[in-house]
């Protein structure tokens, strides 16, 4: 193998390693961004459960007390 050969092999490698290391950071970022796209889901339904409870309470305690 000749100088240019083990360049050429070299820059190669190189080549491959940061593609395999930028689909590595791509799917870290996918993961991360769906774990927070579900935890926004989730904050929004106990917003909209809250707010429903706190619509129900004021007929709720009509009933009690009428």
């Amino acid at each position: 193998m000749n100088r240019m050969e083990q360049t050429l092999s070299g820059l190669r490698n190189y080549e491959e390693n940061i593609r395999a290391t930028e689909s590595r950071i791509r799917d870290v970022d996918v993961a991360y961004e769906t774990t927070q796209f579900s935890k926004f889901q989730i904050l929004t339904q106990v917003g909209t459960a809250m707010l429903a409870q706190a619509n129900a309470l004021p007929g709720s305690v009509m009933t009690l007390v009428g």
